[in-house]
């Protein structure tokens, strides 16, 4: 039985997001779900996942959206969640914290990459960004099964 699983992203760099995304859903063969990658907030809520990466990209205090996002985020929408930032300690601290207080498990390896590239023009990741990326979901996977 394939994990229960979603990547959720929320990003100013959606391109280079998107292509994460993708690679995460090819990897893990999340084909049976259309729903399984998507930005946050997402069009479907998330419901007994076992698994919820959140890829952030941002430096300091999140924004209300992502906050209260994750504020849902509880063991009944999500029992593990780890977190990949494309930012600052602030960023993956202040929502750690928000998670936390919802009772999911936490993942404490927390991934930190530096999407390149202008914002506005989507960002860019570079293949070995993304393997480094699928390994670490590897590891949390492994972690939780």
């Amino acid at each position: 039985m394939a994990l229960k699983m979603r990547f959720l992203y929320y990003s100013g760099k959606g391109k280079a997001m998107k292509a994460l995304a993708d690679a995460v859903k090819k990897e893990f063969d999340l084909f049976q779900n259309n729903n399984s990658t998507d930005i946050i907030p997402p069009a479907y809520s998330c419901e007994k996942e076992r698994l919820v990466v959140l890829a952030i990209s941002g430096k300091g205090e999140p924004d209300d959206t992502l906050r209260r996002f994750c504020s849902q985020l509880d063991k009944t929408k999500a029992q593990n969640v780890a977190v990949l930032v494309d930012g600052d300690e602030k960023m993956a601290t202040k929502i750690i914290e928000v998670l936390k207080t919802t009772g999911t498990n936490v993942i404490d390896d927390v991934k930190y990459i530096k999407i390149g590239g202008l914002s506005f023009l989507g960002g860019s990741i570079t293949e070995d960004q993304i393997k480094d990326v699928l390994d670490w979901i590897h590891k949390a996977v492994d972690a939780i099964v």
